[in-house]
């Protein structure tokens, strides 16, 4: 019987999908928190000081999680 994958896991597992794009631009992320639907995630490296981030958070990486997690309302970055 398989067991249920929390929420969490999901985020995580899709980040890791997310992780080498973002990595071939010598960026990286990584998940801070998760609550209410909202995941708080942290940018860095060239990820950081890019004008372009904001861009990559919505239309990438907020896309990606709502369309593989359930749930999913919002992503957003803390600064380094």
């Amino acid at each position: 019987m398989a067991t249920a994958t929390s929420v969490e896991d999901q985020v995580r597992e899709a980040l890791e999908l997310i992780r080498p794009a973002i990595q071939m631009d010598g960026g990286d992320i990584r998940l801070e928190s998760l609550a209410g639907g909202i995941v708080t995630v942290q940018l860095f490296g060239t990820c950081d000081t890019c004008p372009m981030s904001p861009v990559t958070l919505r239309q990438g990486v907020e896309r990606i999680l709502k369309e593989r997690v359930p749930g999913i309302v919002e992503v957003v970055a803390i600064e380094a």
